[in-house]
């Protein structure tokens, strides 16, 4: 395959289900039958938005989708929690543990850089962090 056509394929979007009442007004295309859709990126987006004040970079957010990693709410309350005891010690850049899934977070931007579930720990090296919080 081209590789021109690869990335592309890559880079385009990936709509599924119908598009709530209350998400149409964000990130909305039209589909083939002339229905809106939206991304499943954006929903996540959203959810994230909605349950924490912490951020996720694209990177992060692409390794979630990838990585099917579990964004729950209580999860959220507790990346956030983790958040607030590594800016209360000073960290900058920490590695938060919630379970067994591991986040980089920028403290300052209140951004997750990065996510790595237990399935991807073993063998992984985490570099420029300043600290390490299990929560």
């Amino acid at each position: 395959m081209d590789p021109l056509l690869y990335n592309k394929r890559l880079q385009s979007p990936i709509y599924t289900g119908a598009v709530p009442q209350a998400q149409q007004n964000q990130g909305t295309q039209k589909g083939a039958e002339g229905e809106e859709s939206i991304s499943f990126q954006e929903v996540l987006k959203q959810k994230v938005r909605q349950e924490s004040r912490i951020e996720f970079s694209r990177h992060a957010m692409d390794r979630v989708v990838q990585r099917n990693v579990n964004v729950s709410t209580e999860h959220m309350e507790r990346l956030n929690e983790g958040v607030r005891l590594a800016e209360e010690k000073g960290l900058k850049e920490p590695l938060i543990l919630v379970d067994s899934t591991a986040f980089v977070v920028s403290v300052k931007n209140n951004k997750v850089i990065t996510v790595v579930n237990d399935e991807n720990l073993k063998g992984t090296v985490f570099t420029n962090i300043d600290g390490t919080v299990m929560i």
